[in-house]
């Protein structure tokens, strides 16, 4: 495991008020880049400590996954004991970040307007379902409704005949990558201004910018020109394609690559093809043109194709399982997958920070943590006293999975 402790975001000191996947996997983020983050949690703790195989109450895998470089809070912030020592930690953090529904967050009083006024200069940022200044902003939402009403279920219609969900919580983890971002936007901005501010990332509207970034297509232009989908990506002739032992993915793209393809494929001719023979012609039969690539590639095993198609500089990939990339050479050789010792579940395999900083690489310094585990660390930063602590847990404002 990495000891790096000169990460981009070293001396940021983040309150965690996240659960599920969303904020967790953002809060993650950021930490592997060098923050402090504080997760804090209720007595019933976040529910993914429950999801997935685990070797201990609370510490199951989905957790794992998505908390490490974090210490641990708990605390019962409806109890007027921890709601005020909570208060008093506030005032030492950079940021907030939370993705509870405003109306439950402005009971714990916790609004922007509330927290502003203990750190002027926080960064307070909301992960919401939906923009708050829409009708839609008191839904509840989850990843299966974002991915629905943001049109990302019915495209896959062509591929199934019917809606779908993509089977990865694709709107959660897009949104908790947006929420980095507008994070770290927002603290550059105070570093040059020292002005702290709100910051909304709503899942709905951060999903519809994502999905039509290509599929707005004929909808760019008033009126439209065209459908608001791309082609291309929507054709049902658009997969993993079967050779003579296998499948593989392969995307002929530019004019060169496809005219390479049908060379080595024995169709030249192909090219002269008016529905082959450039990329508008393609788009515009596109249907006709994977269904002819899938043709052809049926013709060979996976392996011959891999070689043929790597030597030839066209884009070519084996088809993996999930569990296919616990042995992938590349992600092996450069370090990718990591590993750590931790206290009380044991060995355990992740993956590392898939970007590269030279000068401040961040790295995983902290094991995920247990319910509570940093309790008392916690509030003394905070400015508490050990008999002010020892008053937190006799009164259950404290709570952690040592039961103290």
């Amino acid at each position: 495991m990495s000891k790096a402790k000169n990460g981009p975001l070293t001396g940021i000191r983040i309150a965690d008020l996240t659960s599920v996947l969303l904020g967790p996997y953002a809060a993650q983020i950021l930490g592997d880049m060098g923050a402090d983050v504080i997760k804090v949690e209720g007595p019933e703790g976040d529910t993914t400590r429950d999801l997935g195989p685990r070797r201990s109450p609370g510490m199951a895998a989905v957790y794992l996954n998505a908390n490490r470089n974090k210490r641990a809070l708990g605390i019962d912030l409806k109890s007027k004991e921890g709601h005020a020592a909570f208060v008093r930690l506030l005032s030492t953090v950079d940021v907030f970040l939370h993705n509870m529904r405003p109306s439950a967050v402005n009971r714990l009083g916790l609004s922007y307007e509330e927290v502003r006024k203990i750190k002027p200069d926080i960064i307070y940022c909301g992960a919401y379902g939906f923009n708050q200044k829409g009708p839609y902003a008191n839904k509840p939402a989850y990843d299966d409704m974002i991915q629905g009403i943001s049109g990302l279920a019915a495209a896959q219609s062509t591929l199934f005949g019917r809606p779908a969900y993509m089977p990865t919580v694709l709107a959660d983890k897009a949104t908790a990558l947006t929420s980095v971002y507008a994070i770290a936007m927002a603290l550059f901005h105070r570093e040059r201004t020292g002005e702290g501010q709100e910051v909304d990332v709503p899942m709905f509207e951060t999903m519809v910018h994502f999905h039509l970034l290509e599929h707005l297509y004929g909808g760019n232009f008033d009126p439209p020109m065209g459908p608001v989908s791309y082609p291309r990506a929507m054709s049902p002739n658009r997969r993993p394609y079967e050779t003579k032992d296998g499948m593989i993915g392969v995307l002929p793209y530019v004019d060169k690559q496809w005219r390479a393809f049908f060379d080595m494929a024995g169709r030249p001719e192909l090219m002269e093809d008016p529905r082959f023979c450039n990329i508008e012609a393609r788009l515009a039969n596109i249907d006709e043109v994977y269904a002819t690539l899938g043709e052809i590639i049926k013709t060979r095993t996976s392996a011959e194709w891999l070689a043929d198609l790597d030597a030839a500089n066209i884009p070519a990939v084996p088809i993996n399982e999930p569990a296919d990339l616990l042995e992938d050479e590349h992600l092996n050789a450069t370090g990718f997958w990591q590993s750590m010792d931790h206290p009380t579940e044991g060995k355990l395999k992740f993956p590392g920070i898939p970007v590269g900083f030279s000068a401040s690489p961040g790295g995983t310094r902290l094991h995920a943590p247990r319910l509570g585990e940093h309790n008392r660390e916690i509030m003394a930063e905070a400015g508490l006293t050990e008999a002010e602590i020892d008053a937190l847990v006799s009164a259950g404002a404290l709570c952690s999975q040592s039961g103290e």
